[in-house]
């Protein structure tokens, strides 16, 4: 499998670490104490809301160390001692690399929520390898269209072909992230993400320089992100909920739609280390986050927010709302997972999105 970093969330993770960071007691090898709980996370786990709880239940403190990216974190493991770590999130296609790198415990299924879970969010062929079940989806969300409503017709955004009408010509901004924009350019042409192939890019690549005649900008996460908050452009693609969500409070005109033709799914997940030395306190904090008040917290976590893979999670009626809650069946019926290219194919898809990047 490729190294390629398919976290969505990266950049925004980055631009949000510093915030978290007062609030995230970062792990020196061998320098916490064994009744401590040692988690490799993404930022949404270090807000107080969703730590503090647990800990005083448990009289325990999570100590974290946040990273980018499974490559960042596999990077920092193989830096670790054995037993340095109890926890670790993780994108959930990529759980079968720590799995093969010998990191991760079996989960006890008996003791987790799975039948509570989103089944299309169990990702069964990534979690389960050989028979035994490694990783736990927490979070989900999409790569998608992000929109200012009032700006724009929402019925346009219910379909992909809106993104290179002459109607919307210098309203959009492309989130410069080449694997879910490029999953949405091949939904855009009928093609599934899990069967691209070296012969799709000619036609991947000429939807893209479609959409990009009607960019305003390509830029990262904050670039982007920004550009649609303050009304630069009307349209973000690649954007979603964990885009929109965080922001109605402040501007309830941003929205997202799963368009007809579908979009691009992430997903996260938690896993417990072989070598833990505390496993009854890894396995109480999986069940805590996977639990309807902890799954409630991390969704809508100061971070970012996306949907909890627990149905039961106990979120609002209006943070249900922002977060389209009662549709998802919907939404996930026509989601399609990232693409996985093997790395001859990665990297003529970057050389691809770099020449798309560089059009006049």
């Amino acid at each position: 499998m490729t190294t390629t970093v398919r976290n969505p969330l990266s950049a925004l993770k980055s631009r949000l670490g510093a915030a978290c960071a007062a609030t995230a007691l970062l792990v020196a090898a061998g320098g916490a104490e064994a009744a401590d709980l040692n988690a490799l996370i993404w930022c949404d786990h270090s807000d107080p809301a969703l730590l503090e709880p647990f800990e005083k239940a448990n009289d325990v403190k999570v100590n974290v160390k946040e990273f980018e990216g499974t490559g960042a974190g596999l990077a920092i493991v193989d830096q670790s001692q054995p037993g340095d770590w109890d926890v670790m999130v993780i994108d959930s296609i990529d759980v079968p690399r720590a799995v093969e790198k010998g990191l991760f415990e079996p989960l006890p299924e008996d003791k987790l929520p799975f039948a509570d879970l989103f089944p299309e969010v169990k990702m069964d062929k990534s979690t389960i390898v050989d028979g035994k079940r490694y990783g736990i989806t927490e979070k989900f969300g999409y790569n998608t269209i992000g929109f200012n409503k009032t700006k724009v017709d929402p019925a346009d955004m219910q379909s992909l072909a809106s993104l290179t009408s002459d109607k919307y010509k210098g309203k959009l901004a492309i989130y410069d992230y080449y694997l879910p924009v490029i999953g949405m350019a091949a939904l855009a042409i009928g093609k599934k993400t899990a069967d691209l192939t070296e012969a799709d890019l000619p036609a991947l690549k000429a939807e893209l320089l479609k959409m990009k005649a009607n960019a305003k900008l390509v830029g990262e996460v904050t670039a982007s992100q920004t550009a649609l908050a303050t009304g630069e452009v009307d349209i973000l693609v690649g954007g979603g909920e964990w885009v929109t969500a965080g922001l109605a409070k402040e501007n309830p005109a941003l929205d997202f739609s799963i368009p007809k033709e579908g979009a691009v799914l992430w997903s996260q997940s938690l896993a417990m280390f072989k070598d833990s030395k505390n496993k009854d306190m890894a396995l109480k904090f999986i069940q805590y986050i996977m639990s309807p008040e902890g799954q409630a917290r991390l969704a809508t976590s100061s971070c970012y927010w996306g949907m909890p893979a627990n149905k039961t999670a106990a979120l609002t009626d209006e943070q249900k709302k922002i977060l389209r809650f009662d549709e998802q069946p919907g939404f996930l019926a026509r989601a399609q997972a990232y693409p996985a290219p093997n790395a001859d194919l990665d990297k003529k898809m970057q050389d691809m999105w770099t020449e798309m990047l560089q059009a006049q």
